[in-house]
Formats: structure tokens, sequence, C-alpha cells
């Protein structure tokens, strides 16, 4: 169902980056758009500007009584909880409230939609998967939780041939109607825990990618992880695996596997072999996610040979894993994106050893343990930065030398004095960034224009 939106009150709750676009994707259909945000308008900069010139009323502070009652349609940006009180009234109004995803996808639901979800991986695996359909010729999309807001998509919704959308768990909240042709769960392990009252509560809402699949779609989930495997039982639509090992975990009827090997990995349903010998897609991890991406370009229909091109020309993704420079033997790698405690494994997984980790932002809740144990005779050295610096430095304490650094100048400046030829600088944060940088981006940006002054 599409709402007919001329002239229609539409709210947008939330004035992040998703919420921006999304008004101006109302706007264009001729909505009368409330946009309310907690932050003043000094706080939104230049966006109280943009908005007030497309005729956008702005509402800052707690939101006022009978706001949202009023509303013909209320769209929520991903950082604001459908939980809240003033929502679920508004909901018991009967008005109708959709994330930023689900409001895009009415105006682009002929173009057949690439979904990726999970904790970790996302982001390579939806870049990796766009660089597959791009390949093949299509015209494609990439976004969402990546780079682009999907909005954008749907202010041109004739230019694509498909559309590869990275989905967080808060988006999928979001979702009524959206229908993935292809719908990927990479993973699962313990995330927002400041959000979700479970580990199973986090679960189902990845889950909500498979909602509405009907024949024709495919399911695409890593066999080797029994948390992905229990929730991929909801799936309706055929469910391909991809395993790293070949013995995938518990129950569950697939239509095809993708299997790692010496090299690169095979499609056994399909007889094909891919190589995998991209520096960018090193490491177990990164096999996985080829994998997940491989066999939604080729369900997808992207040919054989476009497929293991990409592969092949797949540039990576900045602030993963990203080789900064070589500095008298020292290789400096900015992985930012690292914002909890399960990609720093990945990323630590990734090196033999010689690692100064750079760690430390807003924490999310999880342990550390974990993190310190998998770095147990790899971490030479723990740089601390930002909020959690005290708790990360109970977590190495008898294993690795603490340095408490504060900020990140502070941290690469010291890291410089320790470091020998050999050693890996590490920048893997496993927290969030908002205690000092505007997000991960702006964190890895400001460690590379740090580490290039040396």
């Amino acid at each position: 169902m599409e709402l007919s939106l001329s002239g229609q009150k539409v709210l947008v709750f939330g004035l992040a980056k998703s919420g921006v676009a999304a008004i101006r994707l109302l706007c264009a259909h001729g909505a009368q758009v409330t946009a309310l945000d907690e932050r003043d308008a000094a706080a939104l900069g230049a966006v109280a500007g943009e908005l007030q010139a497309l005729g956008v009323t702005l509402v800052h502070g707690p939101v006022p009584p009978g706001l949202l009652e009023s509303q013909r349609l209320i769209v929520v940006s991903p950082g604001v909880p459908l939980a809240r009180p003033e929502l679920r009234a508004a909901r018991e109004a009967g008005v109708p409230i959709w994330g930023e995803i689900e409001l895009a996808w009415r105006f682009l639901a002929k173009v057949p939609l690439f979904g990726i979800t999970g904790t970790n991986g996302k982001s390579t695996t939806t870049a990796l998967t766009g660089e597959l359909f791009a390949r093949g010729g299509g015209r494609t999309f990439v976004g969402g939780n990546l780079g682009r807001p999907f909005s954008e998509a749907a202010l041109t919704p004739d230019g694509w041939d498909a559309l590869v959308v990275e989905l967080s768990s808060f988006q999928l909240e979001g979702i009524q109607g959206m229908r993935a042709r292809g719908a990927a769960l990479l993973n699962l392990t313990p995330d927002h825990i400041d959000r979700y009252e479970s580990h199973a509560a986090y679960g189902q809402a990845k889950t909500r990618i498979f909602l509405n699949q009907a024949a024709g779609d495919f399911a695409v989930v890593n066999v080797d992880d029994p948390d992905v495997v229990a929730l991929a039982r909801q799936a309706k639509a055929p469910v391909y695996g991809f395993s790293v090992t070949g013995k995938p975990v518990g129950a569950l009827a697939l239509a095809g596997l993708a299997v790692a090997q010496q090299g690169g990995f095979r499609l056994d349903f399909l007889g094909e072999a891919y190589t995998l010998t991209n520096r960018a897609l090193r490491g177990a991890h990164n096999a996985q996610n080829a994998m997940a991406a491989t066999l939604l370009a080729r369900l997808g229909g992207v040919p054989r040979e476009a497929v293991q091109a990409g592969l092949e020309g797949y540039p990576g993704l900045p602030h993963r894993l990203e080789s900064v420079r070589v500095l008298d033997g020292v290789e400096w790698v900015n992985d930012s994106k690292a914002t909890n405690v399960d990609s720093v494994l990945v990323a630590l997984r990734a090196f033999p050893g010689n690692l100064l980790l750079i760690a430390g932002g807003k924490g999310k809740g999880a342990p550390y343990q974990p993190m310190v144990d998998e770095g147990r005779g790899k971490v030479t050295a723990v740089l601390t930065i930002g909020q959690d610096a005290e708790l990360l430095a109970a977590a190495y304490q008898g294993v690795a030398p603490v340095h408490a650094c504060g900020t990140l100048d502070v941290a690469v400046r010291r890291a410089r004095e320790l470091a020998r030829q050999g050693d890996t600088v590490l920048l893997s944060p496993a927290c969030a960034s908002y205690d000092q940088f505007k997000n991960f981006e702006d964190r890895g940006e400001t460690f590379k224009r740090l580490v290039k002054a040396l």
C-alpha cells in the first residue's frame, strides 16, 4: 500500500541523515511535513535552514501533547526507539508509524531489493554485493545503513535495476511491507544491549528481513552460526547457506551451500568455484562476506564472470582494516568501524601478532574479556581513549601494558614512540565514537590525518 502524500500531514521524528533524506522525499511528493528533534536549531546547524527553506515546520525539545496523534503518517529515524510512550500512544490512535526504509520502499517496490543484516560484516558485504551487481551491468543503488540513505534512491525510482541495502536491526523494526528479493543474515552476536531487553529480542529484530518474502525470493544465511541457523527457520523462502568449515551446525533444510576452500570457495549447487586473492578480502571473516555477496549476486542473476571480476576488483571499505601507511617498518591500520567487541575479534584474527591496540570510546555494555583473550600474546600494548578507558584498562590488567592516552592524538603520538619495525598499530576501538567524535567515519578520518602527519 502506498499513501497518497500530497497535502497530507506527515511527521518525521529524528533529524539524522536518514530523517533528513526522508523529509526531502516527502516534500518532493507534496506532503505537509513537521520535523521533530530534541536538539535545538543551533545544534542542527545548516540542516535547520534547509528544512525551513523546504517549508518544513521544525519542532524542538519534548514532544508536544497531541502532535503525533494529529498526523496522517509518522516516519521514525533508526535512532528513535519505537517503544517510546509517545509513539505507542500515536499507534493506538491509529497513526501508521514507519521507518525511513519502509517509506522509501513504497516508491521502489517494483525494483528487486537485496538486503543484508547481521551484527558484523554488513557494510563490507553490502559494498561487495553492490560491486558484483554493478559488474553485471545493472544500475545498482547501494546504501541504507551504509552511506546513502534509502530515500535517495526513491527520488529516482525508475533509475534502478537492483537495490542493495544494508539494514540494521533498528531499521528493520520500522518496516511493514518491505520485501527483500534476497535477504542475507550474516551472523548474530551481542550488540545494542542498551536498546534490547535480551539477545533473543535483538535476534527477532534481525529476522524481520525475512518478513514479507514470497515466491521467487530467497534467503542467504551463515550456517556456521547456531543463532543464525535457529533464526533462519523462520524464513519462508528457500534458504542458501555459506560456511567456512563445510560442516553446517544445526538442522536446516538448504537449497544450496557455498563452502570455503583453499584459495577461494565453491557453490556446490551450481558446480562453480571462485578464487579469492584480493587483499581487501583477506581473512576468514571476509571469506564469509564474499560467499554471502556471491550467493546474493548469482541468485539475483549476475553472470559468473562478472562475479569473479568483482571479487578481484573490490577496493575495500574505508575504516575497516584500512591500511593507512607503513612508516619505519610499522603498519598503521584504521579499523574505526569496529564499534563493538566482536568486530575487534575479527580484526585481531587478521594479524599474526606484534599489535599496539588503540581502543576506547562510548562503550555498549558488552564485556571486553573476549578481546583480551583473543589478543593474548598478540597485543603488546593497549592505548586507551574515551569514556570506557578505565574499563578497558581494568580488563587488560596483567595481560598487556596499558597506556592511558585520553584522546586519539595523544594515542597516536604514544604509539609512534612505542612501535618498532615489524609492529602494527591498530585503531580498533570496540566502542561507539559519540563521546569524542561525530561518528566512526570522523574518528577514522582523524586517525588517518594524524598518522599521515607523523
